[in-house]
């Protein structure tokens, strides 16, 4: 167990009032993706339905599906897919294969590779997911901008999480914002 782990824990058994802050440096984001412990994959094959990615993304409370062909990472199909390219155009679902509106061959990583590899890919190319990927390319999971988040916060519980929640804001107001 790393010390600075051992450490936070004996201060809160030993009744310490608040454990010390962790330090978020570039040691942290240069860990390996593993370390925000990416949920497995939820994948379609390449001849699925619209229909069935939405399903799929419902059920599972997720952003984005993973479009394979066999074992192989061949595409990904997100929230900005479907409202870019399917809202407002057709109300079948079933009628439009997940192949006309995925991103083919999606920018990958390795669940060994470092958070800030994925921190750059998102930021330079917009996404929001990630596909992680074995070296045959068949999908482990997906990183995401909401992960890297809850990792960061994970940092500054005190000063994030007991924030209220419309800093500056009137607080007597009512629930209906009267």
């Amino acid at each position: 167990m790393d010390d600075w782990i051992e450490e936070d824990l004996s201060r809160l058994v030993e009744g310490t009032e608040e454990p010390p802050h962790r330090v978020l440096d570039e040691r942290i984001i240069c860990e390996p993706i593993r370390v925000l412990e990416p949920p497995a994959p939820v994948t379609l094959p390449r001849t699925a339905t619209v229909a069935e990615a939405v399903e799929w993304m419902r059920a599972h409370r997720i952003g984005c599906v993973l479009i394979v062909d066999g074992a192989e990472l061949v595409g990904i199909v997100t929230e900005r897919d479907l409202l870019l390219k399917v809202l407002g155009i057709t109300t079948d679902l079933s009628a439009i294969g997940v192949e006309e509106i995925m991103t083919p061959e999606p920018e990958t990583l390795s669940l060994d590779d470092a958070i800030v590899f994925a921190l750059n890919k998102m930021s330079v190319g917009g996404f929001r997911h990630v596909p992680l990927v074995d070296a045959e390319r068949r999908p482990t999971g997906v990183v995401s901008v909401k992960m890297i988040v809850e990792y960061i916060v994970d940092f500054f519980p005190r000063e994030v999480l007991n924030l209220p929640p419309e800093p500056g804001k009137d607080l007597a107001r009512t629930r209906e914002g009267a």
